[in-house]
């Protein structure tokens, strides 16, 4: 290696690592002001998160350049990026050591600290310090323990707690990032293979909607409750409310509610406890924290459910478009964006697009992505016992010279694309976890603690699985790596970390069994009122969430405007709620009902359910036909349906017309005295027995 690099220069190598790490800026700023308001955010939020967002991205690239500077090609045409040994240090160094800081100490003591609800930045502080004191004295009582056994393994030197301290953070890191990575590695190929069909992804969308629009309902009322509270708090002008009138007055703001605000229903006006009797600050920090999470749920499920409702419409456009063979989504919202605004296809090219290419492109990126994650499964079950087989090892090694491997340029695009796969299903899994408080990211109005938060597991998860993506490889070739011998011999410094590093990837089976075959869902059945990971696309018919049918008539309501006095003033408030009509607080708007003649329009949304004429009977009656299926939508059902329609088809021959049933099997001899037999339109007699039945039909017997 040395005697290549001396005849070679890394300019190129090096030019090309800054382009990758401005496209890498470029990308996070944009992340950032798709979900946060970059102008009125504070800039000691604003950095933090920005860095928490980019080191990990940087570890993407540098893991690439370390293998093939480690194990470079000795031809110059297949030779891949690389950099001076030195240079790969530092920037490990950095990385690591910034990333360290961020998770353990800086985003935590931040996310409290703007959750905390007081005033004064000192009490701030202070309330940030003690919500973190608890977890940081766990993780001190673990610190210790860890060190006890090193210092009596290796005896007490600055390498050995150095290295103690990595092993503890990767321990923590890799737990949950093989976890979350399960969950993800099969929820994301089959979303994209479900998305493929068009009336099954507008059923999807209608079976959630009962479950949205409650917990919507939920949130505005808990909203409307506290700023209930801040009206009859700026009523008390004496007493301890005196001492806190300017912070009273912020509350009511903020609540922008006035001193006779109309009591909501769920509160009796005429009860005396709705505040203490006595002021407090610890009283008014939690009311305004309360306050702010309560304005946050509420912009997250009114946004959620904006999104869904146009979603729903324009799903539906596609399914109309077959009869006409034209898709026109109508005039764009003059809030989107520039790529929504821009109309380049035909009505009858955008027809294609959605209705034959984009379903064949969902089975295939979605095929193309289950073998990815089969590939990583695999890997990570074989790759003590017969790391030969890694099938990752063989798309990233592509040159051997005699016994010597060697990375190229493809082999580190590739080996990109694994980590940026894992790290993609580990994290798009945190947006599916209902146990993480309610936090959730909402677009261009997340709330600062939820950005801290989910910040932090990009930068917690990154490391523990692009170390864990390296072992994957041949151990000569990631031994030998700037990245190994930083942090990898910490890791493997105890028989305890080289255990824990080899054997805790197999449990990577639990999660993605569990998520295969739908354990999530049945043991929120059993304990009733468990948060646990679950794919909403999986829970189509839970008890208590509503059927697709009454989705449906929400979905069409919305569309037609016909919504409750209440939430339209709720939801038109949402918007000035903030005191700026610029601010970016999603408003819903309640578009109205879609004339006759017009096309199915992007803003406003067309009724989902409402029929055109120039449509065509044949679009219409086939559009019914598949979305009203049973809400019991498994194989044998389906079986069921599709043999008791070519049953029904057939005409009834004239000698079973005459056949009389006995009476033991359920028959009366009398033909006048019994039921007469249902016909059918086209003629014939119609068999009562429903074959459905033996497959889990409207009988209760099921197989």
């Amino acid at each position: 290696m040395l005697e290549i690099t001396s005849k070679s220069s890394p300019i190129g190598s090096t030019i090309f690592a800054l382009c990758a790490l401005l496209v890498i800026s470029l990308v996070v700023l944009g992340i950032l002001r798709h979900y946060l308001p970059l102008r009125s955010t504070p800039a000691f939020y604003l950095v933090p998160i920005f860095f928490a967002l980019w080191l990990p991205s940087v570890v993407v690239v540098l893991v690439p350049i370390d293998l093939a500077s480690s194990a470079i090609t000795d031809d110059d045409a297949s030779r891949g990026m690389w950099l001076p040994e030195r240079a790969i240090l530092v920037s490990w160094r950095i990385t690591y050591w910034l990333t360290f800081v961020l998770t353990w100490f800086l985003l935590p003591i931040l996310a409290e600290y703007s959750d905390s609800g007081y005033r004064e930045p000192s009490a701030k502080l202070a309330y940030s310090l003690r919500s973190n004191a608890q977890f940081m004295g766990m993780v001190l009582l673990a610190s210790l323990l860890g060190l006890i056994y090193v210092v009596i393994s290796y005896g007490f030197n600055f390498a050995s707690l150095k290295g103690l301290v990595m092993a503890l953070g990767y321990v923590y890191g890799l737990v949950l990032a093989i976890y979350l990575m399960g969950h993800g590695l099969v929820s994301i190929p089959r979303r994209l293979i479900r998305n493929a069909s068009i009336t099954g992804r507008l059923r999807r969308l209608q079976t959630k909607a009962p479950r949205l629009y409650e917990r919507m309902q939920d949130s505005l009322v808990n909203l409307e409750e506290l700023e209930y509270q801040v009206s009859e708090l700026s009523r008390r002008k004496v007493g301890s409310a005196a001492d806190f009138r300017d912070w009273i007055e912020e509350l009511q703001e903020m609540a922008d509610v006035g001193e006779h605000h109309a009591p909501p229903t769920t509160i009796d006006p005429t009860s005396n406890r709705i505040i203490p009797t006595v002021i407090t600050e610890k009283y008014l920090a939690d009311l305004t924290r309360n306050l702010m999470r309560a304005r946050h749920t509420r912009s997250r499920y009114v946004s959620q459910w904006n999104h869904m409702i146009q979603e729903a419409a324009e799903t539906q456009a596609i399914i109309d478009s077959a009869a006409s063979k034209k898709l026109d989504f109508g005039d764009a919202d003059p809030h989107a964006g520039l790529w929504e605004r821009t109309r380049i296809l035909t009505p009858y090219t955008r027809h294609m697009l959605h209705f034959q290419v984009l379903p064949y492109a969902h089975v295939l990126l979605g095929l193309f992505l289950a073998a990815s994650s089969a590939c990583i499964v695999w890997s990570e079950v074989i790759k003590v016992a017969f790391p030969r087989l890694s099938v990752i090892r063989f798309t990233v090694i592509h040159h051997w010279s005699k016994d010597k491997a060697e990375v190229g340029f493809a082999g580190q695009c590739i080996a990109s694309f694994w980590i940026c796969y894992m790290c993609a299903a580990a994290l798009i899994t945190m947006t599916e976890v209902k146990t993480w408080r309610g936090r959730a990211l909402v677009k261009r109005n997340t709330a600062y603690e939820s950005a801290f938060w989910y910040a932090l597991q990009v930068a917690k998860l990154t490391v523990p699985i692009s170390y864990n993506f390296m072992t994957f490889l041949v151990r000569r070739v990631y031994t030998k790596t700037v990245f190994y011998k930083f942090f990898g011999e910490s890791i493997d410094l105890t028989p305890l970390g080289r255990w824990f590093d080899d054997l805790l990837p197999v449990f990577v089976l639990l999660p993605v069994v569990a998520t295969l075959f739908g354990v999530y869902g049945k043991i929120k059945r059993i304990f009733v009122g468990l948060d646990v990971v679950e794919d909403e696309e999986e829970n189509l018919s839970a008890f208590g969430t509503g059927t697709w049918r009454e989705g449906r008539d929400l979905i069409e309501r919305e569309l037609r405007g016909n919504t409750t006095g209440r939430r339209q003033d709720a939801f038109t408030r949402l918007a000035s709620a903030t005191g700026n009509p610029s601010h970016s607080a999603p408003v819903l708007s309640i578009p109205s009902a879609r004339r006759q003649g017009t096309s199915p329009a992007r803003s406003p949304v067309r009724p989902a359910l409402a029929s055109n004429s120039n449509n065509g009977r044949a679009g219409q009656s086939s559009r019914t036909s598949r979305l009203e299926e049973p809400e019991d939508d498994n194989i044998f059902a389906i079986i069921g349906h599709r043999m008791k329609n070519t049953i029904d088809t057939i005409d009834t021959p004239r000698w079973m017309q005459d056949f009389k049933k006995p009476k033991w099997m359920g028959g009366n001899d009398d033909a006048e005295s019994g039921p007469q037999p249902q016909e059918r339109p086209g003629g014939g007699e119609r068999n009562n027995s429903d074959i459905r039945r033996w497959f889990g039909g409207d009988s209760g017997i099921r197989l």
